[in-house]
């Protein structure tokens, strides 16, 4: 996580005063609790709360000693608090304060990407209206296929993120567990209300099970769903940038008032935006992996999650942060060029329409086989020799035994391959 890739709202929720504050939350809830079910005295969580200070330099100089973030956390709300501190963390394990505050900040990251969605599925909706109608090319092994129009392809990402939403939904509520259950999980010396009424406060459900901690599937769910989104980002910044290509230039970023693309090439207009969010891309992609090895530990516990969790839980999340928004950006200002659309679409002078042709000699009782090879033998001269599809098409033998002129040109009609367009996006954009 660097300040180059960060958004300040997303990165405020991993910087160490948010940290601490729910520690200090999760403690007073606890001593809450614990005053309800008089395990310690009451007034403890009131004094607290009035008198504690978090000052994360001092935090820092304890640690120092002790080597423990949470001992130095405990003995800095001491030197503030006075006596009854000491009630503090009874019962409790390192860990309880941890996991639950590590899930709380999943869950108010969660909560930032899904805004993130939201508006760049608000957008991608806009552009598939405005285009629904665009025609341009569509590729296969980036060759030309048959033809679609810029709205639908804009579509497969709008359904595509919508999937990403529901899928990051059900990851935030996978992640949105607390566990308050002491050193092996066995609530041996606070009971399970208090674990209840932590969980309550917090927005939080109690782990249904922990041995010192939250079962690291959970949280190896939510990183590989991180993963899915970014790749998701990828697949559409990487159609940005094959449609920027000077060969194509059907679509590019937005050029700004100036802008430089070359510090050596003044021409130069670069999807370096979309490189962009495919490079970060790779990023999140790759804590996935360390989220999954998380879930092997030893017997009750281990830390050695615990490094890995110090960094992929902000790192990824920042950086989807942002990767999100800066896609939202590129599409929202994206330049459409469709007359490059349509230049492109009639480069090869009617090779698109070949499965319509074969289709209809079929029909005409001609053997798939039979169909197959003299259409594809009028392609490759209109491949190799740069002439026009149809007049080659028109000019064969049995082609004019099965095909009148008028059959022939209505399968060139550019209208047939737009006939369910608007039914895909009604379905689509519903």
């Amino acid at each position: 996580m660097i300040p180059r890739y960060s958004r300040k709202e997303m990165a405020q929720i991993w910087e160490p005063m948010n940290k601490f504050k729910i520690w200090l939350d999760i403690e007073i809830y606890a001593a809450q609790a614990m005053e309800k079910y008089k395990i310690i005295p009451k007034g403890v969580a009131a004094k607290v709360r009035k008198k504690s200070k978090i000052n994360i330099k001092r935090i820092d100089d304890i640690e120092k000693k002790t080597k423990h973030d949470v001992i130095a956390f405990l003995t800095s709300i001491t030197e503030t608090v006075g006596s009854e501190a000491k009630y503090l963390h009874q019962g409790m394990t390192s860990s309880d304060v941890l996991d639950t505050c590590f899930n709380l900040q999943l869950k108010q990251s969660g909560k930032i990407l899904i805004q993130d969605i939201d508006k760049l599925l608000k957008t991608l909706k806009i552009k598939s209206k405005k285009y629904k109608n665009t025609i341009t090319i569509g590729r296969s092994h980036g060759i030309h296929a048959e033809p679609i129009t810029f709205g639908l392809k804009i579509a497969t990402y709008y359904a595509e993120f919508k999937r990403n939403k529901k899928r990051l939904e059900q990851a935030i509520d996978e992640i949105s567990t607390c566990s308050i259950s002491g050193a092996v999980g066995t609530f041996a010396h606070l009971g399970p209300n208090v674990e209840k009424f932590v969980a309550k406060k917090l927005k939080l459900k109690p782990e249904l099970i922990s041995t010192q901690i939250i079962p690291r599937d959970r949280h190896a769910y939510f990183f590989n769903v991180l993963a899915l989104i970014a790749s998701s980002a990828e697949r559409l910044a990487t159609e940005v940038r094959h449609l920027q290509r000077t060969e194509v230039l059907e679509a590019e970023e937005f050029f700004s008032s100036g802008q430089k693309g070359s510090s050596a090439m003044p021409h130069k207009r670069n999807p370096v935006l979309s490189e962009n969010i495919t490079g970060l891309a790779r990023l999140v992609r790759s804590y996935s992996i360390p989220s999954m090895e998380n879930i092997v530990l030893w017997h009750e516990r281990d830390i050695s999650h615990s490094s890995v969790e110090r960094n992929i839980g902000p790192d990824a999340t920042v950086t989807l942060d942002f990767l999100l928004t800066r896609l939202n950006n590129v599409i929202a200002n994206l330049i459409v060029h469709p007359k490059n659309m349509e230049n492109n679409l009639n480069k090869f002078k009617g090779l698109i329409f070949s499965q319509g042709v074969m289709l209809k000699l079929t029909q005409k009782g001609v053997k798939r086989e039979n169909a197959y090879k003299v259409v594809q033998k009028n392609a490759m001269k209109t491949w190799d020799q740069n002439e026009d599809f149809y007049e080659n098409l028109k000019r064969d033998l049995l082609i004019k035994e099965n095909l009148s002129p008028k059959e022939l040109k209505q399968l060139f009609d550019i209208n047939y391959h737009k006939r369910y367009i608007n039914y895909i996006l009604r379905r689509v954009l519903k």
